[in-house]
Parts: structure tokens; C-alpha cells; sequence
């Protein structure tokens, strides 16, 4: 019996390389493809697949929140293979019962084996709503924000608590971070995406202001009113940053000031 497949990755090319190799494997039907875990819930409610490849790390929902999201919407669960570039997410993956994972860049012999695995678990009883669930839970309590941050400034590694950061923003892929205070300091994220680091971070504290940029709440010296009914964050940082809110999160800015 064929196996109805998606995949759902956010680069390009690990989508056409993975569709590539399952060409060659029998009775494998890939029936849609996703570029993000938005798409992914979407397409696996749609195509109700026996199988996905899922991309772990995304931007905004990443791999884990599809299956948050899949079970808070009710929706089956498919057969799951987790596809990434760092290895330290196996254990997590196999958490959630996953039926395989995979490394980056794709290796043929290794796919026909999750392949295999799913085929074989393809008649067996699914595992219970519930053990998703408390799977799930252990996950997100294993996502508790650190309380301090590792940022890269001027050939070293400084921790920084995260109350002492200011804000965040991303330019041509490189996060910088700036802390408040007199011993203000700029430094490099290791992360990739602002979502990556809002992950990281403790969500009453920080918000996304812009796509371009995370802020403190509490480090926010003052709203400017700015053009056509937007406004500016003025920053307590040293240069006392102004930071643009997106039209998207005015809404958001008037109900944490009440303007």
C-alpha cells in the first residue's frame, strides 16, 4: 500500500533534495510539500498523510509546535520523521515518538530506512492522544528561558541577565543584542532567527515589536507618536535607540500602555 507523504522544510533545496531521493523509493506518493509549520498544519489537515518529513527548526513554529498545534486542533497524527541539521534534537524527536530522524544533507540509504520504519509501524495501533500530550508538555518545560543569554562581543563570550537586555535586531542574518545601563554593550546571538531567540527568552518580558526587532518591556523609556498614526519605541539604552512598531503591533503596543 502507497504511502501519501508531505514534506515540509523552510529551504528550498532540502525540500527538492529529499523529493528527489523518495522518487526513487516504491509506493512513496508525496502529495504536497510546505515551507514552514503554519503549512505543515495545514497541509497534514488537508492531505491527512501517513507520513511527514519535518523540518525541526522553522521560523515562528518550529517542528515540536506542529504537534502541539496538531493536537490542540485535534487533528490525526501522522507517521513522523524529523529532518534536521543538528543532532542534538534526536532525543527530542524520538519524545515524540517520531518514527525516524534525519541529518542534513540527506543520505539515500538512510532514507529508505525511515521508509522501512514507517511501513512497518504503518498497521500497527496508534499511540493515544494523552502520551502526545504529556510528551509535549516535558518538551515545553524543557524550553523554560535561561536566565542569562551568551553573547559574542569583540572576541569574547559574555552571559548577560536577560533583564539587562535592551533589545534585539537582526540584519543580513546576524542578530545583535544591546543591554541597558551604563555598562550598556552591543554583542552577536548565536541563533539564527528572532524567533530562535524569543524562544530563548522570557515571554513577558520581551515582544516583537517589529519583525526586525525584540524589545524589553521594561527597558521602553518612552512611545513617540510618528508618522500616520505609527509610533517609535524610545529605547534605555545609551543612544536611547528609537525602534519602529510595525503597523501589525500597534494594537499590541495600546494594550500594554493603554494608549
Amino acid at each position: 500500500m502507497s504511502l501519501s507523504t508531505v514534506i515540509v522544510d523552510d529551504e528550498q533545496l532540502a525540500r527538492d533534495e529529499l523529493a528527489y531521493l523518495l522518487k526513487s523509493a516504491d509506493d512513496v506518493n508525496v502529495v504536497a510539500q510546505g515551507k514552514n509549520g503554519l503549512e505543515a498544519v495545514n497541509l497534514i489537515k488537508e492531505h491527512n498523510p501517513d507520513l511527514v518529513f519535518l523540518d525541526v527548526q522553522m521560523p515562528g513554529l518550529d517542528g515540536f509546535g506542529v504537534i502541539k498545534k496538531l493536537l490542540d486542533k485535534k487533528i490525526r497524527l501522522p507517521k513522523i520523521v524529523f529532518a534536521t541539521a543538528f543532532d542534538q534534537y534526536a532525543v527530542k524527536a524520538f519524545e515524540v515518538n517520531a518514527v525516524d530522524y534525519l541529518l542534513k544533507p540527506f543520505d539515500k540509504k538512510r532514507v529508505s530506512q525511515a521508509i522501512q520504519k514507517a511501513r512497518a509501524q504503518q498497521d500497527a495501533d496508534e499511540a493515544p492522544a494523552e502520551k502526545f500530550e504529556t510528551l509535549v508538555r516535558m518538551l515545553e518545560s524543557q524550553k523554560k528561558p535561561a536566565s542569562k543569554i551568551l553573547l559574542k562581543s569583540l572576541g569574547r563570550m559574555f552571559l548577560v541577565d536577560q533583564r539587562d537586555i535592551c533589545y534585539a535586531w537582526i540584519e543580513d542574518g546576524v542578530i545583535t543584542v544591546v543591554t541597558a545601563g551604563g555598562t550598556g554593550m552591543e554583542g552577536q546571538s548565536n541563533c539564527r532567527t528572532l524567533e530562535e531567540l524569543l524562544e530563548s527568552l522570557d515571554s513577558k518580558l520581551f515582544w516583537r515589536a517589529h519583525r526586525s526587532y525584540l524589545v524589553n518591556i521594561n527597558r521602553i523609556r518612552e512611545v513617540v507618536p510618528w508618522f500616520k498614526s505609527s509610533y517609535q519605541l524610545r529605547m534605555d539604552d545609551k543612544k536611547q535607540t528609537e525602534i519602529p512598531v510595525s503597523r501589525a503591533q500597534t494594537k499590541r503596543l495600546r494594550e500594554l500602555f493603554g494608549l
